[in-house]
């Protein structure tokens, strides 16, 4: 799960937010570097992943899940490997704060972006629903204290955990989604993904529902162009583990993913962790 959803990440950050011409020419499955944001090489994945990361650390060390040790996560995944990726006022605050303590003290969580809903997949894994709720909404208040925020992320966390834990078919699972969490889940997504954590949310539903493999599903997402990374990363997330989803995606995605002290070997290990829980 981990893996796919740093794939869909890293591949998605060579797309987001570029003209529609682009996409259609270039969306062929290999990594591709963003006209403007070079620091992000092809293969290298951006703040989806880091914080999944983050996330994903504090449930296989099974420490308590309070809104500091969480805070804590956060910071150290992005200072042992800072990486563009982050809003730039999220990435200055990152900068500038040393604790998970001083990080609650002066955080505005008041958004109701995506950055919430990216990092909450990982979070499927509990077994118990109302546990992986719960969880959600307090990582999710950290940042993203609002209805759309916190409703999002929930929404984001129950698309994996439907299909780790064979809650119904993948025809079913907006209709799983919209019987725990409000909001319009059931309506197909069409268009450009923008800002808004629900978008990406509903967008990877729409594309896990309408295609049968991974392959065909990263290039799905893409496609509605916009903020693609971070409706791959959910979507790539949620169909890993879908059995009715073709496992598909070319060898080269996983290779060419970058491999540093974070990178492929260490999610590949985490994930393993992850599956034992």
């Amino acid at each position: 799960m981990l893996i796919e959803l740093a794939v869909g990440d890293a591949y998605g950050a060579g797309f987001e937010y570029v003209d529609k011409d682009v996409i259609h020419k270039y969306n062929n499955l290999e990594y591709r570097q963003h006209p403007r944001h070079l620091g992000t090489k092809p293969g290298m994945y951006t703040d989806d992943t880091q914080m999944s990361l983050a996330v994903a650390e504090l449930i296989v060390e099974n420490k308590d899940w309070t809104s500091v040790n969480i805070a804590d996560k956060f910071l150290e995944a992005f200072k042992r490997d800072e990486r563009e990726g982050y809003a730039a006022g999220f990435y200055h605050f990152l900068k500038k704060t040393e604790s998970g303590d001083e990080f609650l003290k002066n955080i505005n969580p008041s958004s109701d972006k995506s950055g919430a809903a990216m990092r909450a997949p990982v979070i499927g894994v509990y077994e118990d629903i109302k546990e992986v709720l719960e969880k959600t909404e307090i990582q999710a208040a950290l940042t993203h204290n609002t209805k759309d925020g916190i409703n999002a992320a929930k929404a984001s966390s129950l698309i994996t955990h439907y299909f780790i834990w064979e809650k119904g078919q993948k025809k079913d699972l907006a209709k799983y989604i919209k019987s725990h969490v409000k909001g319009d889940w059931l309506s197909p997504w069409t268009g450009k993904v923008r800002s808004k954590g629900w978008m990406s949310v509903r967008a990877a539903i729409t594309a896990i529902q309408q295609t049968n493999s991974l392959a065909e599903l990263l290039k799905a997402c893409v496609a509605f162009t916009g903020d693609v990374d971070t409706v791959a990363a959910i979507a790539l997330a949620g169909g890993s583990v879908c059995k009715e989803m073709k496992k598909d995606l070319p060898s080269w995605l996983f290779s060419q993913m970058e491999d540093g002290s974070y990178g492929r070997t260490y999610i590949e290990s985490l994930d393993k962790k992850l599956k034992q829980i």
